[in-house]
């Protein structure tokens, strides 16, 4: 069947759906959090102001770019800017001039300001902040880049930021840019202090973290600040031999009582070298036969022992005197920051967004933070709202099912009586689904929507 093409100019957007995000950062009053936070000026007064250039930047990765350039995107869309309050839309070289003008005291006092912001949003009686580094590989000749751990691009530059994790509220509360050649703990001290500073008053109940951080330094100073821990350790030879040498092992039991096979458990005291005193250990070990997948690793020491080596074998450290169960499955959540990471690459393309300035790709970085845990909120308190009624609200979707399932909308705008409309082309089922997220975008309260994983 034949057609002809015609063009029209009636503004039109893709992405009708991401309305419900601009009344959500009005609600929280992100653009003043933006100007309070000292973003770096333009020279010129015909210059674009930072807060634009920031949320441009942010909606630009809502909406699916993972190459500055792609902000090129949403700048043509006419719709967006009008919905978004823009008098015209930033080149995406504008955006990274922005981020080119961050220095480290830029960095430190910007970042402070607005994870501080995000934070006093939220209402919690206490957290669990979980530490993990990942590597970043770079293709060029970025500042910082070098060679280091990379296990998949072995050989090639990177960089190692260290991160830090809201389990309660799957947020990120900081992130430092690090050279490739970084180990996991390397300043690690002084990120500690920086993320206690960023998270304002909320109190941290628990840190975990994987062996990288099982540093003697470290664990004295978590006490020292009166911080409870759940730790892996190295299985160095002499924690190989403890392990070895704990006695009496016990079946792990499942919620109901039902022993579970190929799970034991112990718990001991243990003092490393390098330990100033000796601390409780959980040992785990899962036996190989038994278990589709087991954890942890086979004894080097003992591998060809026929009882030992058929066991796969773990260990943490913590200042909790609980039953090791207890410690276990306390740390065995730590594991959900993983998929943290997972996302933050594939959906927020937070590798990608990388400058020649050090402090430029850590500021984009940080922004790309921000970005996430801005829709992390709409997720969690938004749409689960109870004056939203959808059969979705008990799923964490990501980003890009998001895209699809709520900001590709196609929408177009127009005037009533002095009045902007927004028309969405929206299927007759999911009409009142979008008018009650539409309501509750400047009605949710954020308080009283989280509960701690763990309080002692």
């Amino acid at each position: 069947m034949g057609f002809e093409l015609r063009f029209t100019d009636k503004e039109i957007t893709a992405w009708g759906g991401m309305s419900i995000m601009k009344r959500m950062l009005d609600h929280l009053g992100f653009d003043a959090a933006l100007t309070a936070a000292g973003l770096p000026q333009p020279k010129s007064n015909r210059g674009y102001r930072p807060e634009q250039l920031m949320t441009q930047f942010m909606l630009s990765i809502w909406c699916g770019a993972n190459r500055f350039e792609h902000g090129e995107v949403t700048r043509h869309d006419p719709v967006l800017k009008r919905v978004f309050g823009f008098t015209r839309m930033a080149n995406f070289k504008a955006v990274m001039r922005l981020f080119n003008k961050f220095t480290q005291d830029t960095n430190e006092t910007v970042m402070d300001s607005l994870y501080q912001w995000m934070f006093g949003q939220l209402s919690i009686n206490g957290i669990t902040l979980d530490l993990d580094s990942t590597v970043m590989t770079r293709y060029g000749t970025q500042e910082g880049a070098a060679r280091g751990y990379n296990p998949a691009k072995r050989g090639r530059l990177s960089h190692h930021p260290l991160m830090a994790f809201v389990a309660d509220t799957r947020m990120i509360a900081n992130c430092w840019l690090r050279p490739g050649n970084t180990s996991s703990a390397n300043n690690v001290q002084a990120f500690l202090s920086n993320t206690l500073h960023r998270l304002g008053d909320k109190r941290v109940c628990l840190l975990r973290a994987d062996s990288g951080f099982s540093d003697s330094a470290f664990l004295d100073n978590l006490e020292e600040r009166q911080l409870h821990y759940v730790i892996a350790l190295r299985q160095n030879q002499p924690l190989q031999r403890a392990l070895v040498d704990a006695q009496d092992w016990w079946t792990l039991h499942d919620e109901t009582g039902k022993p579970v096979p190929g799970i034991e458990l112990n718990r001991f005291m243990y003092q490393a070298n390098a330990w100033s005193k000796p601390r409780w250990v959980v040992g785990i070990r899962q036996h190989i036969d038994q278990r589709a997948a087991p954890k942890g690793k086979t004894l080097n020491l003992f591998v060809d022992d026929p009882v030992i080596g058929k066991y796969r074998y773990s260990a943490l450290v913590t200042d909790l005197d609980l039953p090791a169960v207890t410690v276990w499955r306390t740390y065995r959540g730590r594991a959900d920051c993983e998929n943290r990471i997972k996302e933050l690459k594939y959906d927020f393309a937070a590798d990608s967004f990388n400058m020649k300035d050090f402090w430029a790709t850590e500021a984009a970085l940080n922004t790309v933070m921000l970005a996430y845990n801005l829709m992390s909120l709409m997720r969690q308190v938004l749409l689960k709202s109870s004056t939203v009624k959808h059969s979705s609200n008990t799923v964490q979707h990501t980003l890009q099912t998001l895209r699809y399932k709520l900001f590709a909308k196609p929408a177009y705008l127009t005037t009533e009586s002095r009045k902007t409309i927004l028309n969405l082309a929206m299927a007759m089922q999911q009409r009142t689904w979008m008018q009650g997220l539409w309501d509750a975008s400047q009605s949710f309260e954020v308080s009283a929507k989280f509960t701690p994983i763990y309080s002692p």
